[in-house]
């Protein structure tokens, strides 16, 4: 088999940014809610304390700490959040100030997933969790070409953009809300031919469209496709990969209201585990596996309301992801990898940095590194697979 692409999803939402300035006060990150994040019972990890402290993920000097740390540790690239809507950037920074500027960048390879989803005030939310939409996740042409001229020109150019068989990887969260707010799927069409002729315009042979997919809505704007109109509308916009974000959208949250908040990670793996020979059955194209480290949304609601099973962010909260339970799943997904015909075998991981969701490979206080040493047992340091360009 291929050496192995290890991609770990990389949430910005870190630093300071202007957007949030004005939805949440001057100066506010989402460290806010890791540090005032609660117990909701007793042995609730709560609050998660970050080994580094609270950081700024947009200092090149900081992201140049992540990078080594991530390299050290077996991770081949870092697949980011990106979000970009009607009203233009945002969380743009971590990666064009940070990422991008750190002295030793070149160590991993990096590409965007446009996390094109309704964002919502959820941080935090109220117990009555009816937040309202600050950005919608739907964009129009206009902004499509906006968007994608700057993505091939900004981030497409630079020698360590993650490429299969030479085409950018260019990854779409909501599939439905690309259709729909462009108008149907043959605006959609037509928006994707207008990206593929950008980018074969800057010297690719084409872009690999990857997309997300899941069995269970979580983000209340998620939309979930019945199978057949799913496997077409993907056919047709010539994707060439699929993937899952994170392991809450292959989970039976039915079984997990008798215990409530009580989940259970054991049954995620075996889940999630079911999930990926059925895509891979599914679909014609490769799925790449994806493994999470956890689920504990908790610190996104008030700490003082009620915690209840009222939908995302209140949801149940994974329990038994040890760094051995993840390790296990590693495996698991090592061997799902092995059995694959895919040329280009990639892992995406959930994820480096997503404190706020419970899932997270940077060190804190309790763990340490044992979740990052983890990945480097199960999968070596990495081979030279898909190279970096001059």
């Amino acid at each position: 088999m291929s050496a192995i692409e290890i991609a770990a999803y990389y949430f910005p939402n870190f630093h300071r940014d202007a957007r949030n300035a004005q939805w949440h006060g001057e100066g506010w990150t989402e460290w806010d809610l890791v540090t005032q994040a609660r117990p909701r019972w007793e042995g609730h990890n709560q609050p998660i304390v970050p080994q580094w402290g609270c950081f700024d993920e947009s200092d090149p000097a900081w992201a140049a700490r992540e990078i080594d740390l991530a390299a050290d540790h077996g991770i081949t690239s870092f697949l980011f959040d990106w979000y970009w809507h009607e009203e233009g950037p945002y969380l743009h920074e971590a990666l064009e100030n940070g990422f991008l500027q750190a002295p030793n960048r070149a160590r991993l390879r990096f590409a965007v997933m446009w996390a094109n989803h309704d964002w919502t005030n959820i941080h935090p939310a109220s117990f009555l969790n009816t937040p309202a939409v600050l950005a919608k996740g739907a964009v129009s042409r206009a902004t499509w070409e906006v968007m994608t001229d700057h993505i091939v020109a900004r981030y497409f150019s630079q020698p360590n953009y993650l490429t299969i068989d030479g085409c950018p990887y260019f990854a779409i969260y909501e599939l439905g809300t690309f259709v729909r707010g462009l108008g149907g799927i043959g605006e959609a069409l037509a928006a994707m031919a207008s990206l593929r002729a950008k980018t074969r315009a800057a010297g690719f042979p084409d872009v690999h469209l990857n997309v997300s997919v899941w069995s269970v809505q979580v983000l209340p704007s998620e939309h979930l496709w019945p199978s057949q109109a799913r496997l077409e509308t993907l056919t047709q916009l010539g994707c060439a990969s699929v993937t899952t974000y994170a392991w809450a959208h292959h989970y039976d949250w039915a079984s997990a209201k008798p215990t409530f908040p009580h989940g259970s990670y054991a049954l995620a793996t075996e889940l999630n585990a079911q999930a990926w020979e059925t895509y891979r059955s599914q679909f014609a194209i490769p799925y790449h596996p994806n493994v999470s480290m956890g689920w504990d949304p908790s610190p996104r609601t008030i700490q003082t309301d009620r915690y209840e099973d009222r939908g995302y962010p209140f949801t149940a909260i994974f329990e038994g992801n040890t760094p051995q339970a993840f390790e296990t799943a590693l495996r698991k997904a090592k061997d799902f990898l092995a059995r694959g015909q895919d040329r280009f075998p990639m892992l995406t991981l959930n994820a480096w940095n997503e404190w706020t969701e419970g899932s997270y490979l940077l060190p804190d206080t309790v763990h340490g590194t044992q979740y990052l040493a983890a990945v480097q047992r199960v999968f070596g340091m990495p081979q030279k697979r898909i190279s970096t360009r001059a």
